[in-house]
């Protein structure tokens, strides 16, 4: 019995020291990006990104949780702006600081996550007009730490994340494709 136990231990060993070393062979920085096209100008796309109060028409993580704990600091939009949240194991705790906003066309965003896995990312929107309506593209960009590199490869990260991505553009989309309140579209 105690041969069986030092064999499956060493088994472990092994296969730890495997997944950390394929995991050290990951890439040191990621890339989250999804587009969507809006029939709607900039004009009315970019107050919904520059302006946090505006999120909880569209985040796709901001009805996540009912008890969720918003903070804002600095200007209501543009440069300054921030955000901070703390909720369940869902949306976690974490915060947001508007770094570059140019009308009509881009919002960054410094995103940084203290649960639940702490991360200091970058965040943009861009949006490109064409034919009456708008292209936007939400990309997220970042360091990819070894426990982040062992996490994803249990776990697609640009699936998880962009799913969440693609739910909050459709959002977006909806919010902005609505017909100005009290006339025509």
């Amino acid at each position: 019995m105690l041969r069986i136990i030092k064999y499956a231990a060493a088994l472990l060993a092994v296969a730890i020291v495997l997944v950390i070393g394929f995991a050290s062979l990951q890439p040191d920085d990621f890339s989250i990006v999804r587009q969507t096209s809006i029939d709607a100008p900039p004009e009315k796309i970019y107050p919904l990104l520059v302006n946090f109060h505006a999120w909880n028409r569209w985040s796709p993580w901001e009805h996540t949780d009912p008890d969720l704990k918003r903070a804002f600091q600095g200007p209501d939009e543009g440069v300054g702006a921030i955000y901070s949240w703390v909720g369940n194991d869902k949306v976690g705790s974490g915060r947001m600081e508007i770094r570059q906003a140019v009308p009509w066309s881009r919002v960054a965003i410094r995103l940084t996550i203290e649960r639940p896995m702490a991360a200091d990312n970058n965040v943009v929107f861009m949006l490109s007009p064409r034919d009456g309506g708008t292209d936007v593209e939400w990309a997220m960009t970042g360091e990819q730490p070894l426990v982040a590199k062992i996490f994803g490869l249990f776990f697609n990260i640009d699936r998880l994340v962009g799913s969440d991505f693609e739910k909050g553009l459709a959002a977006l989309k909806a919010e902005a494709e609505k017909p100005a309140a009290g006339g025509a579209s």
